[in-house]
């Protein structure tokens, strides 16, 4: 059995006092998602600091 390789990508998304990291993330993830991308896990190390979107995608 071969086992599948990995490439990987941090992404940041700002923060925003408006409630608009969410929406932001949202629309990042879509386009990332239509682009093969999957997300592992994603980090907000502080309130108001970016967060931070782990994503792995199969290497061909």
């Amino acid at each position: 059995m071969a086992s599948e390789r990995w490439s990987y990508q941090v992404v940041e998304v700002k923060a925003s006092f408006l409630g608009a990291t969410r929406q932001a993330a949202q629309e990042r993830l879509t386009q990332l998602g239509l682009q093969g991308w999957e997300l592992v896990s994603a980090v907000q190390p502080q309130r108001f600091a970016p967060v931070q979107l782990y994503l792995k995608k199969a290497m061909p």
